[in-house]
């Protein structure tokens, strides 16, 4: 089975269908697994704890975006740190720094970032990491808050072999999107073909960067299947071996809820 350690199932990302529709098809495409990403606010955070807590197949995560860092409060942060610590929450994220868009100061996303590494490493749960035109600064506040305490995810990987080994000393997994399936990104290539494969996720990030043969399109879970076979061919295995490994990386990065889930579905009869 493949996990689909990134998506957004919340109302709006979802669109003019259902989060249960998606996650049929990602079932039927071999999928046995979601881990969903509860940002954008309390309404859409609240809506993917209520997935995770309604079905067998999907645990959650909760945090606030780099582009919602202005949104930032002490209320907020009490309010998203208490729903962090619900059993089937794997994670504090996304949160990060994204230096692209800029939707938030900078100044504001790297305090934003700071506190909720702190929120991670009280709650005792990994972190998932945006990064977008931000490598130093990003590597800067891991080590200044000491994420590797805690560990996590780099999430939707598009730096360079350099942020790669820093990240890995940090004790953070390197998660591939569709990115890696895209002609021009030969820096993310490079390194899903190197990277240990203990240490490997894939993603799709839905509803964004759908892979090839698919790209243009809205993505959805059921595609990390594609993302998860180019990674298999840049590294010259077979596509079962990253399945296999990412899977197991995946329960070992986001502990028993996850495994749990897995499990049930190995199970005969299940």
């Amino acid at each position: 089975m493949w996990i689909d350690t990134h998506c957004h199932l919340d109302a709006r990302s979802v669109g003019e269908t259902t989060a249960d529709a998606l996650l049929l098809r990602a079932r039927s495409a071999g999928v046995g697994a979601v881990v969903a990403i509860g940002v954008s606010g309390l309404q859409a955070t609240r809506e993917t704890l209520s997935l995770a807590r309604d079905r067998e197949d999907v645990v959650a995560t909760v945090g606030l975006h780099p582009h919602d860092a202005g949104t930032w409060t002490d209320d907020l942060e009490r309010e998203l740190v208490a729903l962090a610590t619900a059993p089937s929450v794997v994670a504090v994220g996304e949160i990060g720094l994204d230096h692209h868009y800029d939707h938030a100061p900078r100044p504001v996303q790297r305090e934003v970032f700071r506190r909720f590494v702190a929120v991670a490493r009280a709650v005792r749960k990994p972190i998932v990491v945006h990064t977008r035109e931000a490598p130093e600064e990003t590597l800067e506040v891991l080590q200044q808050e000491r994420a590797a305490d805690v560990g996590g995810v780099i999430h939707c990987f598009s730096e360079d072999l350099a942020f790669a080994r820093r990240a890995l000393d940090l004790g953070f997994d390197l998660s591939f999107s569709g990115v890696v399936t895209f002609k021009g990104a030969r820096s993310v290539q490079e390194v899903a073909a190197w990277a240990p494969e203990d240490r490997l996720l894939v993603e799709t990030d839905s509803p964004y960067l759908a892979p090839v043969p698919l790209r243009g399109r809205r993505c959805e879970p059921a595609y990390v299947v594609h993302t998860g076979r180019r990674v298999a061919e840049l590294r010259g295995v077979d596509p079962a071996r990253i399945e296999a490994a990412t899977t197991e990386n995946a329960c070992r990065r986001f502990g028993p809820p996850l495994a749990a889930i897995v499990a049930r579905c190995q199970t005969p009869g299940s």
